[in-house]
């Protein structure tokens, strides 16, 4: 793995981990699905406006149409959707460590229901994520967690790891950033369906709300997600999914940082187990 490689990692986990943090400041204020309709509008116009001046083109292959609309529904209707619908209750904290939980889903599905082989250092990681996750659970469940909200984080990496199997025939065959606009305008289009007729359209405006929803729309939700398809292409699915261990310590690191939420023992021990786990297993599945 090259510097530049090295150093688009590092970016897109530190712009990822930091939405969890910028969507609490959101459904704080606003109704959190109709919000991020709109932000997924105001995303992809902006990536197929640039897209177009960079001269790409709407002719994608058949299978980018179908990888596009997968990822729309799978990763921002039902993923970021239940996520922000959960961080009305849930901390943005632990939100995040719930969602970089997607490598170990993603390797645990494929142990178990397609009967693939893992190395003993990814059967090791496995189970040292689970344990980290019930660690953490542990601690948030005597603090009285909203188990509600946390069934929506849960679900959303559900999707999530299912979304993934689609960025190899996305993020090929050219025109990436119109194939990054059409899915988030089809996220846009989901979303705005279900919230529209079912939120109350209130919204109390600040210059954090403001600042938290542009920062979303840019930075999260339109640099990280084209950094994130540069930098598959460049090494790899599987190598990419690497950097998804930074994700549980950025994440939580950003949501102390910014939203001042505590942070136990119990909590660092399990983010430190969590984080070796994600790491443990994405090692071993490269060569």
């Amino acid at each position: 793995m090259d510097w530049r490689a090295l150093g688009m990692g590092m970016a897109f986990a530190l712009m990822w981990s930091s939405a969890f943090t910028s969507a609490r400041i959101i459904v704080s204020a606003a109704p959190p699905l109709t919000t991020l309709s709109l932000r997924f509008l105001i995303s992809g116009l902006l990536a197929i406006g640039i897209a177009l001046a960079l001269g790409q083109t709407w002719k994608l292959t058949r299978a980018q149409w179908r990888a596009t609309m997968l990822f729309g529904i799978c990763q921002n209707a039902l993923y970021l959707g239940l996520n922000f619908v959960a961080m009305q209750t849930v901390q943005a904290s632990l939100a995040a460590i719930i969602a970089s939980t997607m490598p170990l889903v993603v390797a645990l599905g494929g142990w178990i229901v397609l009967r693939e082989k893992l190395r003993p250092l990814a059967i090791l990681g496995l189970f040292a994520g689970i344990a980290g996750v019930a660690i953490i659970m542990g601690a948030r469940l005597q603090a009285g967690v909203d188990l509600l909200g946390v069934l929506y984080c849960g679900i959303g990496v559900l999707a999530l790891a299912f979304a993934t199997m689609a960025l190899r025939t996305a993020s090929s065959g050219g025109n990436l950033l119109m194939v990054i606009g059409l899915q988030m305008l089809v996220g846009a289009a989901a979303l705005a369906v279900i919230g529209l007729p079912t939120e109350t359209l209130s919204v109390t405006w600040s210059w954090q709300l403001i600042a938290a929803f542009a920062y979303t729309t840019l930075v999260p939700g339109l640099a990280a997600t084209w950094v994130w398809f540069l930098l598959v292409e460049r090494i790899g699915a599987v190598r990419a999914a690497t950097f998804h261990f930074l994700n549980p310590v950025f994440g939580v690191a950003i949501a102390a940082l910014l939203l001042g939420e505590a942070l136990g023992g119990r909590d660092v021990l399990g983010v430190a187990i969590v984080t070796a786990g994600i790491l443990a297993v994405q090692l071993a599945r490269v060569r």
